[in-house]
């Protein structure tokens, strides 16, 4: 995901009821997303669908690394065989 342009990205939500259409193109066209002001503070963020999903992604494998640390340092582990066979099961699973 793109950093905002603070020029382009920020709008008052007056602004974006009257061109909706028009910021979500933008929203869709730059992959950047838009954050939406009431009264000077902002109050909401929009992303691309697709921005959004990659971003959640991403949290799920740092979450995912964080439980590891976590487990890791409470010596809370498993044997690298039994670890093959959880996640094979798990994938089994899911699939």
């Amino acid at each position: 995901m793109e950093r905002i342009r603070v020029s382009d990205d920020i709008r008052p939500l007056s602004s974006f009821r009257a061109e909706a259409t028009a910021c979500i193109k933008q929203i869709h066209d730059t992959k950047r997303p838009m954050i939406i002001t009431q009264r000077g503070k902002g109050v909401a963020v929009l992303l691309d669908i697709k921005e959004y999903e990659t971003l959640q992604e991403k949290i799920e494998v740092l979450q995912d690394i964080y439980k590891a640390e976590r487990q890791i340092e409470s010596k809370n582990t498993s044997p690298h065989l039994q670890a093959k066979v959880n996640i094979l099961k798990r994938l089994k699973n899911e699939y």
